[in-house]
């Protein structure tokens, strides 16, 4: 690999024959923001400004990110093929034949609402990221390729 002009690193070559990025100091890099874009952040500013003034009004700040958390699971998993809309999910009487894609969406809010509490005792580091990753995949389809079964296995 070759990086001819790489302004975020360089390559170094190690004792052992490989290369490794390394990148720049982040606080030492120099960003010329054009005007267009400096107004597109300026836009983000003022709109998280106004749902952070929205925020307060709301009588449970929780109950509401849930709903978007809710929603946005049913969506991530009916791009994998997962066939139940929120309704489903949001009824409790789970006695139907998408018991099974239900679950997937609730072990993705579970993993959610795990990780964000998680987050509170450790940093953003790969043991969140796999305990949350077991919390999604239990019990669900795809739990073979669950980080943990993998680690298990006995190879030779």
């Amino acid at each position: 690999m070759k990086l001819e002009n790489n302004r975020a690193g360089i390559l170094k070559r190690m004792q052992s024959d490989y290369e490794c990025f390394i990148p720049h100091n982040l606080k030492d890099l120099k960003i010329n923001i054009e005007d267009d874009m400096n107004r597109l952040i300026n836009r983000a500013y003022f709109l998280l400004g106004r749902l952070d003034g929205m925020a307060i009004t709301l009588p449970d700040i929780d109950l509401f990110v849930s709903m978007y958390v809710q929603k946005e699971a049913v969506i991530s998993s009916q791009i994998e093929g997962t066939q139940a809309s929120l309704v489903d999910v949001l009824q409790k009487n789970r006695k139907n034949k998408k018991i099974k894609d239900t679950e997937e969406i609730a072990n993705y809010i579970k993993a959610t609402n795990f990780a964000f509490k998680r987050l509170n005792d450790l940093p953003l580091c790969m043991r969140l990221i796999k305990e949350t990753h077991e919390v999604l995949l239990s019990n669900v389809r795809g739990e073979e390729k669950c980080w943990v079964n993998l680690e298990n296995l006995k190879i030779g």
